[in-house]
């Protein structure tokens, strides 16, 4: 199949971040075409922000349920939608796409609430569709190589690993569109920063060792007087492996604008990345000299390589690690419409997104127990 794939999208209305993020990334391998979506819940903004897009008005939903009964009957229906909503908004549109085998891209975390992300399971296991979520800090180019490097044992038995997010944009009291519903429990769910960009960092560092983890520690404080959700999350590590970690994500670090960085240490050697500068890697071989590694460069791997679009020492970064996930995406939509199998393993499972519910709710938890040691497998 040749044509380009048809994208609807739920969210992502006048105004919206993510929601320009994700149509970004979807164009930028020429893979979608975005033709149909439910912008807004109100209906005029809905329709204003479907005409400035180039969305006609007869593809302009009020609401996602009509959106998706309307869209599976059409010949020239969507392939695909992205929810780009608030995390208590996810589950819904979700299950409604889902019941019409329409596959669906949606946003992090998997939902607000741990019975919603189950919900979200029971009702794909129910589709024929697929299901996708887009932790995109999984489609850097190194961080796909940094994964290859440890499931080829370059860096030995992993025994540590540090991850930490960090960001001052809420140090202190703000009311925009973005602060409102990520500290507002109703709209974000039991977590705040560790639901917002805790997850990314759980997820990141789960992604690149695929270790399972076994039971957490976690302190999560809400620093601002008067926030309902914590702005700040310390959580320690125990793996089933038996390796160690640590988590810090906070959104209240002054002099930080998105500092995400993962370090692993093994038998044989270490690995270190940040988001900030995420064309280079460092890896170091125990009793060898430090050796940096860049995307595209001479010592890239096939993931990385693949993953690449322009040559070593021009940038990427963003926006082009959302876009590898789209490319994936529309690969597997591609090989399912063609009756083949595609390759899965560059992209976050739904198992993954539960995994990520899990880790909120046994932060949250484990906190409200003056950090209590706390199993995953209790959730």
């Amino acid at each position: 199949m040749t044509r380009k794939l048809r994208l609807g999208m739920v969210g992502g209305g006048q105004g919206a971040f993510i929601g320009d993020v994700h149509r970004m990334a979807s164009r930028l391998d020429g893979q979608w075409e975005l033709v149909a979506g439910a912008l807004s819940s109100e209906p005029g903004r809905a329709l204003a922000s479907a005409l400035e897009l180039g969305i006609p008005e007869d593809r302009s939903y009020a609401n996602f349920e009509d959106m998706a009964i309307r869209e599976a009957a059409r010949a020239d229906g969507i392939d695909a939608v992205a929810i780009v909503t608030p995390n208590h908004m996810h589950a819904a549109p979700c299950i409604a796409f889902l019941g019409q085998n329409i596959n669906v891209i949606c946003d992090k975390p998997l939902a607000a609430t741990l019975e919603q992300a189950q919900a979200i399971e029971a009702a794909a296991k129910a589709s024929s569709a697929q299901f996708f979520l887009t932790h995109n800090y999984t489609g850097y180019p190194l961080i796909r190589q940094a994964r290859d490097m440890v499931k080829e044992g370059e860096l030995g038995t992993i025994r540590l690993v540090q991850v930490e997010y960090a960001q001052d944009w809420l140090t202190e009291e703000v009311s925009n569109k973005q602060a409102d519903w990520r500290t507002d429990p109703a709209r974000s769910g039991a977590g705040g920063c560790v639901g917002d960009i805790g997850t990314h960092a759980y997820n990141l560092a789960s992604f690149v060792t695929g270790l399972k983890l076994e039971s957490l520690s976690a302190e999560l404080t809400s620093f601002v007087l008067g926030r309902q959700l914590d702005d700040n999350v310390q959580a320690s590590l125990r793996f089933e492996s038996g390796a160690r970690g640590s988590l810090w994500a906070s959104q209240v670090a002054v002099g930080n604008e998105n500092g995400l960085r993962l370090r692993i240490y093994g038998t044989k050697g270490g690995l270190e990345w940040e988001q900030e500068d995420p064309n280079k890697m460092t890896f170091t071989r125990f009793g060898e000299g430090k050796q940096i590694l860049t995307r595209g460069g001479a010592v890239s791997n096939a993931s990385n390589l693949t993953s690449t679009r322009i040559p070593a020492g021009h940038p990427e970064g963003y926006l082009e690690g959302f876009a590898n996930l789209y490319r994936d995406a529309a690969d597997l939509i591609r090989a399912q419409i063609d009756g083949e199998a595609g390759d899965i393993s560059n992209l976050v499972s739904l198992e993954d997104g539960l995994d990520g519910m899990r880790f909120i709710q046994a932060c949250v938890q484990s906190s409200e127990n003056d950090g209590a040691w706390t199993r995953i497998a209790d959730f």
